[in-house]
């Protein structure tokens, strides 16, 4: 059980968890912060506190990646986005910083274990994970090392550490809004500067084959190629939240509260799902700006729109993305019809047994082959965009459940298709946006209807009501044709230098 007493540090307490105490026998060794789901060096409190902790017992640090073997099937879409942002890190931290950055490929319950030892470690710091695997992988850790380890816990994804939000599974957003907006003059607060190392580290430099390590990885994961509409690291999401160009806070953020639900309006949503996902910015960092956005345009007192603008993306920002932190933490069940509320499992099963006007296979969903030309539509949007709009994938996972023999089937296709195909799939907001279209999580129960029993319903009709679906249809035929194109030319540019060489 991890202990909520941590050390004196440059980080709040409460953010931090002690997982493993180690025995103080032992001369102090170097700290190491295995780095997962916050990859980046600014607005890292993980980082913070390794760095922090490393200076106050005069000894050096160093940051650990470990590369999995197609992370919960993450293909090369995923993982070359989250490889050339670590390039990217390796750099500006060696740097900047003269922090060695160390990569590692196989099974972190092994790598890091041995890294430890080698180096002699007396602290290793990681960040904060919800999800199963990486919380195995943290106990068997904590088993491998040195009695004379310490193993601290950072909550650096969330602005509010969600063991302090709340103790408990909460029922919904509006259960847990008062909780986090009354802890957030304590945890919404600026970053302080991130230190330099005193001492340096002493060990061998690891050289990175980034070139072969990626190829290898497009190699392995070609069957969901990469996606060219976003750029990865620092810099760009910096530049997506906050870019003179096209910035979401400087040039977007007006129309968020209009048209964030109208597919055919992409550009009013603010781009940084996969930054956030990858923890190439911090939800903390996005947040401070769009409250810095009131102050610096006193006239935006004058724009209620804008003020409402921003008061709706702090709301998705953090209570909405921390509520499926919530629900993942306490919810061991969080992707499994077991993880539904009462209510939602007795009306699905009651209904488990009606007649489906469709019944379509996992093949069938994954190529698009199904009657509704607005959810085929959805689906090639996700598979060649690498992002579907938020409002179509609430009517593309209903109608999973309605097309398939039962909502267990339902939930691990949406999750495998999910997973497979966005950008920032294997996420706690994928499987509770999932768990909230089949299973009703968060939600409340509706009017009883076939084969959705009490869970919300949506259908084709409802949605030509609210957007122009015949538009959105060739939206997404224009994206999957411009993508085909590219890639043909692609090919054919790769042949012609095979000639060439």
């Amino acid at each position: 059980m991890a202990s909520l007493t941590p050390p004196s540090t440059a980080v709040q307490p409460g953010r931090i968890r002690v997982l493993k105490q180690g025995s103080l026998d032992k001369k102090r060794g170097p700290v190491v912060y295995w780095m997962f789901r916050d990859q980046r060096v600014r607005d890292n409190w993980a980082l913070i506190h390794a760095v922090d902790q490393a200076n106050k017992n005069n000894v050096p640090v160093a940051v650990a990646f470990n590369l999995f073997d197609q992370f919960l099937g993450a293909k090369a879409r995923q993982l070359g986005f989250m490889l050339r942002g670590l390039r990217l890190l390796q750099r500006n931290i060696e740097e900047t910083f003269q922090i060695l950055f160390f990569l590692f490929q196989g099974e972190a319950e092994d790598n890091i274990p041995n890294f430890v030892r080698e180096c002699g470690a007396s602290l290793l710091v990681t960040d904060f994970s919800p999800l199963r695997e990486i919380r195995r992988c943290k106990d068997k850790i904590c088993n491998r090392v040195s009695d004379s380890v310490t193993i601290h816990e950072v909550d650096a994804h969330n602005v509010v550490p969600v063991w302090v939000a709340s103790e408990k599974l909460e029922y919904s957003a509006k259960t847990l809004r008062g909780k986090i907006n009354k802890l957030l003059p304590e945890y919404l607060i600026d970053y302080p500067m991130l230190e330099q190392p005193i001492e340096k580290w002493t060990g061998t430099r690891q050289s990175i084959d980034w070139d072969s390590i990626i190829a290898a990885v497009l190699r392995k994961g070609a069957e969901v190629p990469e996606i060219g509409w976003c750029e990865s690291g620092e810099d760009a999401a910096m530049e997506v939240l906050k870019g003179s160009k096209d910035g979401f806070l400087t040039k977007r953020l007006k129309n968020y509260p209009t048209d964030r639900n109208n597919p055919l309006k992409p550009r009013a949503l603010s781009g940084l799902s996969p930054y956030l996902h990858f923890g190439q910015i911090s939800a903390q960092r996005c947040a401070l700006e769009a409250r810095k956005a009131r102050k610096l345009c006193p006239e935006l007192l004058y724009l209620p729109a804008t003020l409402k603008a921003i008061d709706t993306f702090l709301e998705e920002l953090i209570v909405r993305r921390e509520l499926a932190d919530n629900f993942c933490f306490y919810q061991p069940n969080y992707d499994s019809l077991k993880g539904a509320w009462e209510w939602a499992r007795k009306s699905l099963k009651d209904h488990a047994s009606d007649k489906r006007e469709h019944i379509y296979t996992k093949e069938q969903f994954e190529k698009a082959q199904t009657a509704d030309p607005l959810w085929n539509a959805s689906q090639m949007e996700m598979v060649y965009n690498g992002k579907m709009h938020g409002f179509m994938r609430m009517y593309w996972a209903k109608k999973i459940l309605e097309w398939t023999t039962g909502p267990e089937e339902a939930l691990a296709i949406a999750i495998y298709l999910n997973d497979k195909y966005e950008i920032d799939g294997r996420d706690p907001n994928g499987y509770v946006g999932c768990m909230w279209s089949i299973c009703g999580v968060h939600d409340q129960g509706w009017k009883e209807r076939p084969v959705f029993g009490k869970i919300r319903y949506m259908n084709y009709s409802g949605c030509k009501r609210k957007f122009d679906v015949d538009g959105y249809i060739a939206y997404v035929k224009r994206i999957v044709g411009g993508t085909k194109k590219r890639r043909a030319d692609s090919l054919v540019s790769g042949k012609e230098k095979e000639l060439c060489g």
